[in-house]
């Protein structure tokens, strides 16, 4: 079972995917953060995506597919996958279709000005452990998994957010449509309490 989050940014799909990957045993594969890790590395290829990182821009499909693939190989995932935030493009989406199969598409729907609200608000780690009014840490400003600091990302700012969400409405927000045809596609309220969003999404795949 291969399943793709999409939802603007601040619709928690880094926390759904954690929950429903324990839920249904699958792997979580953020190819964001896939794309962050390789560019740590003093490779040509990292220091590629570095600086296109860098600049904002988005890294060509052939890379992110090559690292996608290159996970893929390297994990035993039996079960499936969850994809958070991935594909972001038509072409990246179409790309995709030649790896594996898409069993659902779940939108995670959330309006522009909770999105701000919330993004604002988010603290994370260097691990990548996000935490929010939702879901506040045990101990202020550190991450309860691995104890480090938490801090705000650089662009979780009003303006940044905005700009970030013009992008996911222009450019990703249209996958829903290429995806409908084949009836895999299902909205829930991202607006809820995480684990009332993630009951509607376990209800959704059981379901289907």
């Amino acid at each position: 079972m291969n399943i793709i989050l999409l939802g603007p940014q601040g619709s928690g799909k880094g926390t759904q995917a954690t929950l429903l990957a324990q839920h249904f045993e699958l792997c979580t594969v953020s190819v964001g953060e896939l794309l962050r890790h390789e560019a740590d590395k003093k490779t040509k290829r990292g220091n590629l995506i570095k600086e296109t990182l860098s600049r904002g821009d988005l890294v060509p499909t052939k890379i992110s597919m090559k690292l996608l693939q290159e996970y893929l190989e390297k994990n035993t995932c039996k079960n499936g996958i969850i994809l958070d935030g991935f594909p972001r493009t038509l072409e990246q989406a179409e790309a995709l279709d030649d790896i594996i199969a898409i069993d659902h598409v779940i939108e995670l729907q959330l309006s522009d000005e909770q999105a701000v609200e919330r993004l604002t608000g988010r603290l994370q780690c260097k691990q990548g452990h996000v935490y929010g009014t939702d879901i506040p840490p045990k101990k202020k400003n550190t991450c309860d998994i691995d104890g480090e600091k938490l801090f705000m990302r650089e662009d979780d700012n009003p303006n940044a957010i905005k700009e970030r969400l013009t992008i996911y409405h222009d450019e990703t927000e249209p996958l829903l449509e290429y995806y409908r045809p084949r009836d895999i596609v299902h909205t829930v309220d991202a607006a809820k309490k995480p684990r009332d969003v993630f009951k509607a999404i376990c209800l959704v795949v059981e379901e289907h």
